[in-house]
């Protein structure tokens, strides 16, 4: 159980992706149903999860049940899909969650639910302020309202709307910001500064007339510190709900204007949703009752529950398909349009390969590349997945597939899965993973080093043929390319013999890309091979692993 004790909306931060709870979730109904959720199962638990290779990170070292708290009581209980007490179940909505069907509907549903106070949140004597909110549905509401919000507006005032009653407020404050934005073109980093200390100092102006300005993760008292631990919260906070509404499918991104808008296609379904739901919390002080509510998979009511609403939809993508039948359930129909969404987007993504096949997307490749080295986008490990999906569709001929997660419409989601490399190419008669990272420093080494291997190693086994690795970074750590270099020469059966990989910098992948468009050519399939087993010649011919590492660099320059 948690208690409300700050003064601004939060959101599930742990995990920070939605989609990452289910592989989580399937940890906990494999190994611990029917166990009781204590520190010794809490323990027990991070120890599982550690294990399996599609857990990234390394949790806390000193506060394990911490860490399992962290994962499981966050998302997966406090929006329904667990539940914990007496002992460890996995509610009908967890079950549909992690079966992978209809995810987006299962979370939206969930999402609609969650509320501030609730018998999972509860109000105390030391709660400051009054909570009186569904903090998703309201943030949908600004979001349709406005017709886009940015992630500053929605971090610097939507964090503020504690009480449904405070929406036009709260509307009235983020129109104004656009008023004072306008008139600061030109220095808009500078003004976002001074407006977010201006309105920290305004949220908890008696916490700090009251000389209350420690934080837990610090001894240090000064105002300054207290500002920037407060501005990292409230960044933290809104990059999970953007994260977690993006996941429905209702809403799009941009990722150069970091804003959030309502799909077109998906405005009866958010208008039902805001004319139809209640804004009220629901009233249950009873666990028991409140938990009866969060793990409806029914409630609450969604415009794609009504059968005419899904034909309506459905003839909306194809009108010459027959569904007038009697057979048909509302289930039927519902996969019935999840299979045409999903024919849909193969589509596109397929349109989109043809146009990047002809480098008719080089300028704007180039240009991404330049906006993630210079942080200009929102979600940077995610558009470096997909932006090197991209350049190489561009300048290979081979199958190349990548494994973040896609929306209806062709646009990257999420990244892919710890348990699988970023990108895997097939070129006839060699193979390709292709791992992309934006760590750098000694963690870019403890992150990445043994996961490329096992990555690579895993799908040379899926092939059944020769298969090669191109490494990504910024900046390739010292530690990285000494560990790459040593495995070529190490047999190691666990990775399928010898791992080749080659890491390389993005200013020299760039770098190859610029050289391949003024020539007008692509690499043929003998020349993306030759980038390995040359590596392979020049490690064995070199004094270290820094000759090899500017030798493979200059050869991939020189092609």
């Amino acid at each position: 159980m948690a208690y409300l004790k700050g003064r601004t909306l939060f959101f599930t931060t742990s995990p920070r992706t939605p989609l990452k709870m289910i592989p989580e979730i399937e940890l906990l109904a494999e190994h611990f149903i029917d166990n009781t959720w204590n520190k010794q199962s809490q323990i027990e638990f991070m120890k599982v999860l550690a294990e399996d290779e599609r857990f990234k990170g390394f949790g806390s070292y000193k506060e394990v049940a911490f860490s399992a708290r962290d994962r499981i009581n966050r998302g997966p209980k406090s929006l329904g899909f667990v539940d914990l007490s007496p002992s460890i179940k996995i509610t009908e909505q967890g079950i549909n969650f992690i079966s992978g069907k209809r995810t987006d509907e299962v979370l939206l549903r969930q999402l609609l639910k969650f509320q501030l106070p609730s018998p999972y949140h509860k109000v105390t004597a030391n709660t400051p302020i009054d909570f009186n909110i569904k903090p998703y549905l309201e943030i949908i509401r600004l979001i349709s309202v406005l017709e886009k919000i940015t992630f500053d507006e929605l971090m610097l005032f939507g964090m503020q709307l504690t009480d449904y009653n405070d929406f036009q407020g709260i509307v009235d404050k983020i129109l104004d910001f656009r008023t004072e934005k306008d008139k600061n073109k030109g220095r808009y980093k500078k003004f976002l500064q001074e407006k977010t200390e201006e309105v920290i100092l305004d949220i908890y102006e008696q916490e700090i007339i009251a000389g209350e300005t420690g934080t837990r993760e610090s001894n240090d008292k000064s105002l300054k510190k207290f500002i920037t631990t407060k501005r990292s919260n409230l960044r933290d906070y809104t990059d999970a709900c953007f994260r977690y509404l993006r996941a429905t499918g209702i809403v799009n991104i941009s990722q150069r204007m970091t804003s959030l808008s309502i799909v077109p296609e998906k405005k009866l379904d958010v208008d039902f949703i805001l004319e139809n739901i209640s804004r009220q919390p629901v009233h249950i002080e009873n666990e028991k009752a409140y938990k009866t509510y969060l793990f409806s998979s029914t409630e609450p009511v969604l415009f794609s529950d009504n059968e005419e609403n899904l034909r309506r939809n459905i003839w909306a993508i194809n009108p010459e398909l027959d569904i007038l039948s009697s057979t048909y359930s509302i289930d039927d129909l519902k996969d019935i349009y999840s299979n045409l969404i999903d024919d849909r987007k193969n589509s596109i993504i397929s349109k989109d390969v043809e146009a990047i096949k002809t480098f008719e997307q080089y300028e704007d490749i180039i240009e991404t590349f330049t906006e993630i080295r210079n942080r200009n986008l929102y979600d940077l490990p995610l558009m470096f997945e997909w932006n090197t999906w991209r350049s190489l569709n561009m300048i290979t001929s081979g199958n190349i597939i990548g494994n973040f997660r896609i929306d209806d419409f062709g646009q990257p989601m999420s990244t892919a899965a710890g348990n699988m490399a970023d990108i895997v190419c097939d070129f006839d008669d060699f193979g390709l993973t292709v791992e992309v990272t934006l760590q750098t420093g000694q963690r870019q080494y403890e992150m990445e080093g043994e996961p490329v291997s096992r990555h690579l190693a895993k799908y040379k086994k899926t092939i059944n043929k020769p298969t090669y690795c191109l490494f990504i970074a910024p900046t390739v750590n010292p530690a990285t390319i000494a560990h790459f270099y040593m495995l070529h020469f190490m047999k190691i059966t666990y990775y399928g013999g010898n791992s080749v990989i080659v890491p390389i910098d993005l200013a020299t992948f760039n770098s190859l890309i610029i050289n391949l468009s003024k020539k007008k050519t692509k690499l043929s399939n003998a020349l993306v091979k030759s980038i390995f087993t040359t590596s392979m010649d020049i490690a064995k011919n070199v004094g270290g692993e820094n000759e090899w590492f500017e030798s493979i660099r200059d050869y991939i320059l020189g092609l």
